[in-house]
C-alpha cells in the first residue's frame, strides 16, 4: 500500500493553489488539476512528507495548515493507496515552477469546472462545509469512480 500527501493551500481563503499535471510522463494525473502533495520517503510522518512536498513542489513553506482527513483510493491495476489530506491557510516564500504541471490560484467556485477526478467532488464538499476529519474511500474502475464511502457509511453515486 502506499502513503501519500495531498495539500490545498488556500488563498485569502477565496482561491486554491492547484497543480495542472501536464509535464510528467506516464502521469495517473495527466491534464488533471490537483492538489499539491507526494509519497512518503523512509521513516516520514505525514506531517513531514506534507512540509516537504510541499516546499519541493512550490517553493513554499507552510506555516499553518490543517490535517482533514484519509482518503483510500482502490482503483483496478493499482495498488491501494491512502491519501493524508490536508489544507492550509499560511505560507512564507515565492511561488517556484514545478516540474511535474503548472501552478495556479484558482477560485473555489471555479474548481469543480476543471478536470478533476470525480471523486475530488467529495473531498471538496467536505473541505467547504468545514467537515471534521473524515476517512473517504473511492473506488475507480479505470478512470471511472464506481464506489464510495464517508466514514464507513456508502454513498450514493
Amino acid at each position: 500500500m502506499k502513503n501519500c500527501t495531498l495539500c490545498y493551500i488556500e488563498n485569502e481563503n477565496q482561491e486554491y493553489l492547484m497543480l495542472h499535471r501536464v509535464k510528467k510522463l506516464h502521469d495517473v494525473n495527466q491534464d488533471k488539476w490537483i492538489g499539491v502533495g507526494g509519497k512518503f520517503e523512509r521513516d516520514e510522518s505525514p506531517d513531514e512528507c506534507l512540509l516537504r512536498e510541499v516546499w519541493e513542489e512550490t517553493g513554499l513553506t507552510l506555516t499553518s495548515y490543517r490535517f482533514r482527513g484519509v482518503v483510500t483510493f482502490v482503483a483496478s491495476g493499482w495498488e491501494t493507496e491512502y491519501m493524508y489530506l490536508y489544507t492550509a491557510d499560511r505560507y512564507i516564500g515565492t511561488l517556484k515552477d514545478c516540474d511535474e504541471g503548472n501552478l495556479e490560484w484558482v477560485p473555489k467556485e471555479k474548481v469543480f469546472d476543471l478536470p478533476i477526478w470525480e471523486g475530488d467532488k467529495f473531498f471538496f464538499r467536505l473541505l467547504e462545509e468545514d467537515q471534521p476529519f473524515f476517512s473517504l474511500k473511492l473506488v475507480y474502475e479505470n478512470d471511472r469512480l464506481t464506489g464510495a464511502a464517508l466514514n464507513g457509511e456508502t454513498i450514493d453515486l
